[in-house]
């Protein structure tokens, strides 16, 4: 699959977080909310995750990204996006 075409990393914030040396956990804080903002509502949050822990995991298990994307898959919400105009019409 090409860098450019990753359904679980549409803009590739992930891959380039792991890019960056000195990165720290805010800086990945602000990186991964980016990222759940951009993420596809047809790519369910736990399923990206869990597809980029084990693509970036091995090599840089140790990087704040790593450890925020581990929390992450215990966190996020299962359900699909609320609010926003369509959330609050009246059908």
């Amino acid at each position: 699959m090409s860098e450019d075409l990753d359904v679980n990393d549409p803009k590739g914030l992930i891959r380039e977080s792991y890019r960056i040396e000195g990165l720290g956990e805010a800086e990945c804080r602000s990186i991964l909310i980016d990222w759940a903002l951009s993420l596809p509502d047809s790519v369910a949050q736990k399923d990206a995750l869990s597809a980029l822990i084990a693509r970036h995991a091995d090599q840089a298990h140790d990087h704040p990204m790593t450890r925020l994307m581990s929390e992450g898959l215990h966190t996020f919400p299962v359900t699909g996006r609320r609010g926003g105009w369509a959330a609050r019409r009246k059908h």
